[in-house]
């Protein structure tokens, strides 16, 4: 019989990642996702039963019109063609928000997962098991390094592009049973396909980013013979506290804030969604010209794709690289819990 091919071995390893960890992988977005629909439902309700009362009693205005019912049909009439527009950047904004819970919710599984991918085989012992299947420990590592940085962020972008477009569907229902045209409120003024195309151009980008958080976690994982978490959070702290405490980056004419930035940060917050965010020079005006709707705008498809024109990011991504192959010329030895 001929031996299997590496591509296959390699497909076999992620299909085991993804069944042992579907719990964080898959019903953790889809949970949150769920939730934040819930959550949206019941404002809705009670968004809807305050304007009810408030019309009967004749104290609802909207632009200076005193409204006696929820019309939406009329409000659109009166919008100006800049009310419409500001109404469009704020729908997107929600559109938005509204699908961000799976996202919340993958930087802390991508954070504990790859920390505990290799303590964990330790610890019960199935590395032993493991070792004695014809796979190498760098298809073995890398299909954690894979299962974290691209099959984790596809299912949580998979998770919210659903969560956002049952999120419209919700809001369309209520403008309909108001008398409004849910086409030319809500489908027309979005941009669904735009937020949809700037999530699936994160993907590469988050995979790129979070490499020297997933490499130092998966290092400590391997090395770590108890309590990984406090190894891999206390040593960049106390190093980042070392280094301020004796000011060594005035060495370099340098601020210590660098280096819980570019060091400390690196190493424990890449796996948050769009941390990267923060080290673009030009965050602060963007977001003091055109405030909070211009989120959608700096997470588009171009802002995206230019993202990974950043040296910060390349330059993490070699540093990971550099640790997990650590981490793999690691587990060839240390294979007792």
């Amino acid at each position: 019989m001929a031996p299997a091919h590496p591509t296959h071995k390699f497909k076999l390893l992620l299909r085991r990642e993804f069944w042992e960890h579907r719990g964080g992988f898959f019903w953790a977005p889809v949970i949150a996702g769920g939730i934040s629909l819930l959550l949206t439902l019941m404002a809705i309700i009670v968004g809807l039963v305050a304007a009810n009362r408030a019309a009967e009693a004749g104290t609802l205005e909207l632009d200076g019109v005193n409204v006696s019912g929820l019309d939406l049909g009329q409000l659109t009439q009166q919008m100006s063609p800049q009310d419409m527009a500001e109404f469009a950047d704020g729908i997107n904004l929600s559109l938005f928000l509204g699908s961000g819970w799976p996202f919340i919710v993958l930087a802390f599984v991508v954070f504990f997962y790859c920390l505990g991918a290799l303590y964990d085989e330790r610890k019960d012992r199935s590395v032993l098991f493991w070792k004695s299947l014809p796979l190498s420990d760098a298809q073995t590592v890398l299909s954690k390094v894979a299962s974290a940085v691209l099959v984790a962020p596809a299912i949580a972008v998979a998770v919210a592009v659903v969560t956002m477009f049952a999120f419209m569907v919700l809001i369309s229902a209520v403008v309909v049973l108001h008398g409004g045209n849910a086409w030319t409120l809500i489908w027309e003024p979005a941009s669904p396909l735009s937020i949809v195309a700037g999530h699936i151009a994160w993907i590469p980008v988050y995979a790129l980013w979070a490499l020297p958080t997933v490499g130092w976690l998966l290092l400590c994982s391997v090395w770590a013979r108890s309590a990984p978490f406090l190894w891999a959070v206390m040593v960049p702290v106390f190093a980042g506290v070392f280094v301020s405490w004796f000011k060594l980056m005035d060495v370099f004419n340098m601020d210590a804030s660098w280096f819980w930035t570019h060091i400390v940060g690196r190493l424990l917050l890449g796996t948050v969604p769009a941390i990267d965010q923060i080290y673009r020079d030009d965050l602060a005006e963007s977001m003091s010209n055109n405030g909070l709707e211009n989120i959608v705008g700096d997470l588009s498809f171009s802002h995206q794709i230019a993202s990974l024109a950043m040296p910060e990011l390349w330059i993490g991504a070699i540093a990971g690289a550099v640790m997990i192959l650590g981490a793999i010329r690691l587990r060839r030895w240390r294979d007792e819990g």
